[in-house]
């Protein structure tokens, strides 16, 4: 079925009619000029797509009927779990981003020594629902149906002694071994850096937490290039690619 995919936080169901949010109306009507009876798809994060007519259409306001189930996500071979040290700019959305389109299932923002981003009241909250808004849109954009869980941001510390997937790395040159050399895990976690790294203390910190070291070949990369190619190296190690 053809149409835009747009999503909806209401519960969905066959034959259910739902009322578009702002985001959407903005989108397939004020954008691609959809009017009563044309088909999109719609999902909101159950795991399924949705066929849907829109119907009630006018300039600020437009609701949706479903109308059959297209698609169910597989069940994933991998949970990742991301913990990223909050980067400056449009790098942290880029990460979410990207991460979502690789099928992360959680990411775990968090603060360091030399993490220079400072949130906190109202702006934390307002960044917050932004990058879950980053997330859904690219999950819009790939045609994946489950939406990952974006935590309130904790200290990496808190986060190291608190995850308990089977496997659990960080990006930093000792401790390591081939990938190869671990059995096929179910899940796994991965924590990184900011721009300036870990300092030696958290190093050993994430060590004693039982995190194992890392390595993406002799290049440096950027914090945000360094989660994506970690990802996609264990997506093709032990998941869907």
């Amino acid at each position: 079925m053809s149409g835009p995919r747009v999503f909806s936080e209401q519960p969905l169901a066959l034959n259910r009619t739902i009322t578009l949010d702002d985001v959407a109306v903005g989108h397939v009507i004020r954008v691609l000029r959809l009017n009563d009876g044309d088909a999109i798809r719609v999902f909101n994060g159950d795991g399924h797509e949705y066929a849907a007519q829109l119907c009630d259409v006018s300039k600020k306001h437009a609701n949706a009927q479903i109308t059959d189930i297209l698609k169910s996500d597989e069940p994933t071979p991998l949970a990742l779990h991301l913990g990223q040290v909050i980067s400056k700019g449009d790098r942290m959305d880029f990460t979410i981003q990207k991460a979502t389109e690789l099928g992360i299932q959680e990411i775990m923002p968090l603060w360091s020594e030399r993490c220079e981003v400072k949130l906190k009241g109202d702006r934390l909250e307002k960044k917050l629902a932004h990058w879950r808004r980053v997330a859904i849109s690219a999950c819009e954009q790939s045609g994946r149906n489950h939406v990952p869980v974006i935590h309130t941001p904790v200290h990496f510390s808190q986060w190291c002694e608190s995850t308990n997937t089977e496997l659990k790395f960080t990006l930093h040159p000792h401790k390591q071994k081939p990938l190869s050399d671990y059995s096929q895990p179910t899940s796994l976690a991965l924590l990184v850096g900011p721009e300036g790294g870990f300092s030696e203390t958290e190093v050993q910190q994430t060590f004693d937490a039982g995190f194992a070291g890392l390595t993406l070949g002799p290049r440096v990369l950027r914090t945000e290039t360094a989660a994506l190619a970690a990802l996609s190296v264990f997506q093709f190690q032990w998941g869907d690619f």
